[in-house]
């Protein structure tokens, strides 16, 4: 290879996980480099997600994806990135460039039982009020999942309750 030749950095995001009984959605902003050489949703061994997830509905933790996956589905969480392509050389969601979104607003149109929808992180947050500031669903920003926001996982768990149907605690996301 030529060191001089530019390095392919696009990088595109994965179909979502849903039916048609999800009522929450959670959205991130890009797979990271690890679950992009996965091809799985937070593969990254370090990222909380997958623990949080199995801890708020009390089921033993596995790291089968088709498992995860069906955990989401069973407790009506859809699960999608805001973006769907970005140039992007590392993980960190501060080095996207040249983003294209997904199709949000049709998503939600065939998926009229989300009710409300879940920020993994400040990144996912700014995407979607970039691109979709006329979809009307309660949002609420939680703190990421990613080993790089220095939170400790309990407290990250308590505010991420927040997504079970019922739970209305207010809190302050750290």
């Amino acid at each position: 290879m030529n060191m001089n030749e530019p390095i392919n950095s696009t990088i595109y995001s994965f179909p979502p996980i849903s039916n048609p009984e999800s009522t929450v959605l959670i959205l991130g902003t890009m797979p990271g480099k690890e679950s992009l050489r996965a091809q799985a949703y937070y593969a990254h061994g370090q990222n909380a997600f997958w623990k949080i997830i199995f801890a708020l509905y009390n089921r033993p933790f596995s790291s089968d994806f088709e498992i995860r996956a069906e955990v989401l589905l069973q407790n009506g969480i859809a699960l999608w990135d805001v973006l769907n392509y970005c140039e992007r050389e590392s993980s960190l969601d501060s080095d996207i460039r040249q983003e294209v979104p997904n199709d949000l607003r049709n998503f939600l149109l065939t998926h009229p039982s989300i009710s409300r929808i879940f920020f993994n992180g400040t990144g996912a947050a700014k995407f979607f009020k970039k691109y979709f500031p006329e979809i009307n669903l309660p949002t609420f920003t939680l703190p990421s999942t990613s080993p790089a926001h220095a939170v400790k996982w309990e407290q990250k768990l308590d505010v991420w309750s927040i997504i079970k149907p019922g739970a209305d605690k207010k809190f302050t996301v750290p």
